[in-house]
């Protein structure tokens, strides 16, 4: 009984390598397909929101869309015009995207 087990003990010494590449390869594979692309999409969305400009056609955090009537540098907000007279504050990380890139049939 104890030699069965010490032999079982000796031998198992190649599978912890193997497993250990293969966790390894799980882990680049999810890393590839995974969390490069939110994080590229993420600095996208940011360079879009530090480029914004007064008369910009934008989505905002509930997918609502509007017209950038003004920006607040010092407090880091915006006001978007969601209905003709209607100007709302958002904060800047609130912004999302570009309305004429996000639906293209609204140009």
């Amino acid at each position: 009984m104890i030699r069965i087990l010490l032999q079982a003990a000796n031998g198992g010494g190649g599978g912890g390598m193997s497993m250990l590449i293969m966790m390894v390869l799980l882990f680049a594979i999810m890393w590839f397909f995974m969390i490069r692309p939110q994080t590229k999409k993420q600095k996208e969305i940011r360079q879009f929101q530090n480029a914004l400009q007064v008369g910009t056609k934008v989505v905002i955090g509930g997918g609502i869309y509007g017209v950038v009537k003004n920006i607040s540098i010092e407090t880091g907000k915006i006001g978007v015009e969601i209905a003709k007279g209607v100007v709302v504050e958002v904060d800047r990380n609130y912004v999302y995207a570009d309305a004429n890139a996000a639906n293209p049939a609204a140009k």
